[in-house]
This record gives C-alpha cells, sequence and structure tokens, in this order.
C-alpha cells in the first residue's frame, strides 16, 4: 500500500480577505467584516479579518455583538467575486498538481494529494504547501494555512489545530506525532466533526479527549453513537482509510435536489404558504433544466425562533415522477397545508426533492394525460430559456409581485447570500 501525503489549503477568512484586497488593506492589520446590513443587526457576518479575530471577535458573531466602541469596515457579500477569486486559486493549484489529485472541500479550501508529485519536484511536501501558499499570495495577494498530514483526516486537523499555532501557518502531522501531541487537546469541538452535540453526549460518558475515546470501551461508543463510532474510533487513532481516488469514484445510492431558505422576518401561514409555493416553482424548473425527475418531496418547515416548536416535517408521494410544476406546486402546498400549525409564525423553509433520477427513466401511470404534461413541459422549457440568456427575473410569474415575496430578491443571490456586482470604494 502506497504511503500517501496530502495537503489541505485553506484560504484565511476568506470572504474577508477579498474584501482587503480589492481596498488595497492588508487583511491582517485592517478591521473589517463582511455582512449584508441591508438585514437587522442580527445578521451574521459571513467573515471577519484575522485583525479582528485577534480582539476576540468571532468568525460568525452576529453584528450586535460587535462591542459598540470598536471602529470596522462593514463590507456587503459579494459571492459571485469570491467565487471567481476561488477559481483564481483552483487555477494555481493546476499548475502543480493534476485535477484528479484536488478535492475542493469548500469554497475556500482543498485536499490534495501530492504523494506521486514529490519526486517530480525533488521537494518535499511542507516545501511544496510553501510555495503554493506564496504563489496564492503573490498572484491574488490572499494569505492561506496548510496542512500536511500522511492521510487526509491528519491533513484537515494539521490545518485545523496545528497550522494555527505556527509562525509559518504550516503544520505535520504523521499517526506518531498525532498521538503525541493531539491526543489530550481540548476542546474535542477543535477536532473535524465533533461538534457540541457529539462532544456533549461524549462528557455523559467520562469522554473528554482523543485519547479517551481511544482507550474507551468500543461497545460503550456504539451503543452511544451506533455506526458512527466507527469514525470516532478511526479518527481518535489518527486512522482514516479513504483516499482523493476513493472520494472521485464514489457514486451516491441516492440523489437529491434542495432549497431552502431563512425569512427575513416572521411569516403567517398564508405568506408561508407563498414562500413553498415559489420554492417549488424554482425546484421544478430546477429538475427540468438537469432533466431529472422526483417521486417523493419532503417539505420542512422551521417556527419563530421564540417559540421554541419543533418544526413541521413531512414527505409527500407523487402520483408518478416528474419535474412539472402543475404537479409539484399543488402536492407540496397541500402538504405544507396538512402538517404546518396555522396560528404560529414561520421563519425556515426546505424543500426536497427525494431519490431524483434521470428523464428517460421516468414511468406514467395508465391515467397520465401526457398531452397535457408534455404542453406544461414545452412551457416551462421556454421559461428556463429565457431566464438562461435574459436571468432569473426576466420572466416571473403574479406571486413573484406580491409584497411577500422573495423570489426577485433570491434570483440576485448566490447561496442566499449577494452576488454584489457594487462599486467598491477606495
Amino acid at each position: 500500500m502506497t504511503n500517501h501525503l496530502y495537503l489541505c489549503i485553506d484560504l484565511k477568512s476568506f470572504y474577508a480577505s477579498v474584501e482587503c484586497v480589492e481596498r488595497g488593506l492588508d487583511p491582517m492589520t485592517a478591521n473589517l467584516i463582511v455582512a449584508d446590513m441591508e438585514r437587522t443587526d442580527k445578521t451574521i457576518c459571513l467573515a471577519v479579518t484575522p485583525a479582528m479575530k485577534a480582539l476576540g471577535i468571532p468568525n460568525r458573531c452576529r453584528v450586535f455583538e460587535i462591542p459598540k466602541n470598536l471602529s470596522y469596515i462593514t463590507a456587503p457579500p459579494r459571492m459571485k467575486r469570491y467565487i471567481e477569486y476561488s477559481a483564481e486559486v483552483y487555477g494555481i493549484y493546476l499548475k502543480y498538481i493534476s485535477k484528479d489529485d484536488i478535492h475542493v472541500y469548500s469554497i475556500d479550501e482543498a485536499f490534495m494529494d501530492v504523494t506521486e508529485y514529490l519526486s517530480l519536484y525533488h521537494t518535499d511536501a511542507i516545501t511544496l504547501g510553501k510555495r503554493i501558499m506564496k504563489d496564492i499570495y503573490e498572484t491574488l495577494g490572499l494569505r492561506s494555512a496548510c496542512g500536511v498530514g500522511t492521510n487526509l483526516y491528519l491533513a484537515k486537523i494539521a490545518l485545523d489545530i496545528t497550522a494555527k499555532h505556527s509562525a509559518d501557518f504550516i503544520g505535520y502531522l504523521d499517526e506518531t506525532i498525532y498521538k503525541n501531541t493531539l491526543w489530550k487537546h481540548t476542546p474535542l469541538t477543535d477536532f473535524w466533526r465533533i461538534g457540541k452535540g457529539i462532544s456533549k453526549k461524549l462528557s455523559t460518558l467520562g469522554i473528554y479527549t482523543m485519547e479517551d475515546i481511544a482507550k474507551a470501551d468500543s461497545h460503550l461508543l456504539y451503543g452511544a453513537f451506533g455506526v458512527d463510532a466507527e469514525l470516532l474510533i478511526d479518527h481518535a487513532f489518527g486512522i482514516e482509510p479513504v483516499t482523493i481516488a476513493d472520494i472521485k469514484h464514489y457514486k451516491p445510492k441516492n440523489n437529491s435536489i434542495s432549497s431552502g431558505q431563512i425569512l427575513a422576518c416572521d411569516y403567517n401561514f398564508k405568506d408561508g404558504k407563498l414562500i413553498v409555493k415559489e420554492m417549488s416553482d424554482m425546484v421544478s424548473l430546477e429538475l427540468l433544466s438537469q432533466n431529472l425527475v422526483t417521486g417523493s418531496i419532503t417539505l420542512h418547515v422551521g417556527y419563530a425562533y421564540d417559540y421554541h416548536l419543533k418544526p413541521a416535517h413531512g414527505t409527500v408521494t407523487l402520483d408518478m415522477e416528474t419535474n412539472s410544476d402543475s404537479i409539484i406546486i399543488p402536492a407540496v402546498t397541500g402538504l405544507y397545508e396538512k402538517i404546518v400549525a396555522p396560528d404560529k409564525p414561520i421563519r425556515r423553509i426546505n424543500i426536497t426533492c427525494n431519490h431524483v433520477k434521470p428523464e428517460e427513466y421516468r414511468q406514467y401511470t395508465f391515467f397520465t394525460d401526457t398531452e397535457k404534461l408534455e404542453k406544461n413541459r414545452q412551457l416551462q422549457k421556454a421559461v428556463l430559456k429565457i431566464k438562461n440568456k435574459y436571468g432569473k427575473n426576466a420572466i416571473l410569474k403574479g406571486m413573484n409581485l406580491q409584497e411577500k415575496s422573495t423570489a426577485i430578491r433570491r434570483n440576485t443571490q448566490i447561496g442566499g447570500h449577494k452576488s454584489g456586482e457594487e462599486q467598491i470604494g477606495k
């Protein structure tokens, strides 16, 4: 078995750093946050500069939590610009590593299997990591951090924990170093895939460190976490058998398409149904654009935070596998009326199309009006063609013009945030 070496490179405070670069500022010294101030002061900062972090401001804080006496620049989100920068960074990676050996983990983070490249460049993994980091900085002005590890997990932990405390923002871990330096590290939430919920559950078992997990009774862990205990135990020992090649070749048994949004204010039952109709319309077009169909749809509706109510959740099975808005919209709105409390304010809505499959595998029932469906399909195709050519707001439905509609605004966003091509002031 080949001994692998991986890099995990993360762009430091990515969104905030991009905004600083475009303003000619140094993110290591400038106080800047990325936040949409058109929302309330409860809006979450998408990013803060390292300079802000050094002052104790957490990365995903809400604006009102920032001390009032602190002076800082506020930059509205510009998701399209961040995607452009991310693409340029990926282009830099491709100068050194084949796309087959790169796994893009997020917009600002990527893994690279550099095993076969070290002899080519006559170097070691740490030096190669530094070379790529230097290229990113000199080309784009963005600072980065790098974890180097003998498997994907150790590279990620070397990035998240070790590199943070390194003067050159690079860290290295193998299984031995991991055990010697991080087995007693706390809190456990610093480790990838261990959130507050898992950490709290482990603490009830008297487990507070990776060493505790490694030495715990496996039956106890499987009893508490089921099959997920296997991952916990492997990671406690610094073991991760999955490679980038495995990730590239992985094909899920089931596929789905989802759409979700957090509403800017509390919505009543009637207005919430409007949003569900709009979102159902959007997922229908998304399915059609990818030549996919679905046979069931799940709706998840969360109530206003102050009510502390269990979200409404349900699934509707369609009469046939389809991407037709004439079938999907009534089915989902009918489910909404059935499961959602009519007297409680709504704040979050998610729609998931389950078990999507290519259109050619669709099966009609004996009672299907195929001629009517085909006319509807051609109409949707025409709408999709216009939107693709002239923009998502080039053609709208009457419901999109209602006061509580969010479709027009969402059509200008990326990932729920402004795409933002605003003029930047110096």
